[in-house]
């Protein structure tokens, strides 16, 4: 079982100074909070600008609540045809069997659901889940999510891969997780084993920082690979944390070479008490823009928002075409800037 620090730890191991516990327990309060011993070690508590300790370790502002910030902000709950799915898109669903995590990430999307209180799916509600996607037949993909299913004991894991294995008109499983880089131990010789499946299944890792790819990180990672198992990532644009060129230059290539592919570039969603963690679009579109030139196109993610109230996810990504000029041409700009006429019509 994983085992997180909470406050009191927090501040024994210096990361948090004591004048702020209180406020601190206010938001422990009201949501959850922990993160792993092996995460917490790579925290240097003298960097007010630790990008690990932004992400993980709780904060006062998050106690303010903006305006525009919504408890269910991309409309989980108005897609929810039975507890534990989450039926978007007519041919994928989300199935969450925990709402446990390894850590508590302190910018989440459903921070009003994760945690010790969250809506774990008891067995009956499971089978009503499973019986869900069983019916209907336009379902293609199963995204297994939460919470963090790699929580889930080896034995349970595969209990329920098993049974999506078994649905017919199922062929691909995919599973969203932070537990190779928040609690890399739990990806054992076992858990390899219990992913193993007929159907595709491809695991989806959610990193955020070059700095949470430390050895122990690099050694799960490499087991889930070398099992054969397709690795794609998804990173959320963080101010403080990696809305720099450098800093996602170094995360995407870190990752490429780890043969994980970069998926998505989440803007951050408008949770509650998050306000510190945003960006605007503009700013980006312009890291976007600049790292078209910087990187590989391995290294590529596609930069997406996923639209408040349940309308699923657009790309947002810079465009770098122009309208027709009124003569047939385009106006094409080049990963440079420069631009460049390009006749469209025949």
């Amino acid at each position: 079982m994983t085992r997180r620090l909470e406050i009191v730890e927090l501040l024994t191991r210096g990361l948090v100074p004591p004048e702020r516990a209180e406020a601190l327990h206010a938001v422990a309060a009201r949501w959850s909070v922990g993160l792993t011993p092996g995460l917490a070690e790579r925290i240097d508590p003298a960097d007010p600008s630790d990008p690990l300790a932004r992400q993980f370790v709780p904060h006062e502002e998050e106690l303010f609540v903006a305006p525009d910030e919504l408890d269910d902000p991309i409309g989980d709950l108005s897609h929810r045809p039975v507890k534990g799915i989450i039926h978007r898109y007519p041919d994928r669903v989300l199935l969450t069997p925990t709402h446990a995590c390894a850590v508590y990430c302190r910018f989440c999307f459903r921070r009003e659901r994760v945690g010790a209180g969250g809506e774990s799916l008891a067995p009956d509600e499971l089978e009503r889940a499973l019986a869900y996607i069983a019916r209907d037949e336009r379902i293609w993909e199963v995204i297994l999510s939460g919470g963090d299913p790699l929580v889930l004991s080896p034995r349970r894991l595969a209990e329920i891969l098993a049974r999506l294995e078994a649905i017919p008109h199922v062929q691909v499983i995919r599973i969203h997780t932070r537990v190779p880089t928040a609690d890399p131990e739990r990806v054992s010789p076992e858990l390899v084993a219990a992913l193993e499946t007929r159907k595709a299944l491809w695991v989806a890792l959610h990193v955020n920082h070059e700095r949470e790819l430390d050895p122990a990180a690099r050694t799960a990672i490499a087991r889930l690979t070398k099992a054969g198992i397709p690795l794609l990532a998804q990173t959320v644009l963080l101010a403080g944390v990696n809305d720099s060129p450098e800093a996602l230059e170094s995360l995407l290539r870190a990752l490429v070479a780890l043969r994980v592919k970069p998926y998505y570039l989440h803007h951050l969603d408008l949770a509650p008490g998050t306000a510190r963690f945003r960006t605007s679009i503009a700013a980006g579109q312009e890291l976007v823009r600049g790292l078209r030139g910087r990187v590989s196109g391995l290294c590529q993610p596609t930069y997406v928002l996923d639209i408040p109230g349940g309308a699923g996810k657009v790309p947002i990504g810079p465009s770098h075409l122009s309208e027709s000029d009124g003569e047939g041409a385009l106006t094409v700009q080049d990963w440079q800037g420069k631009p460049h006429r390009y006749r469209d019509e025949p």
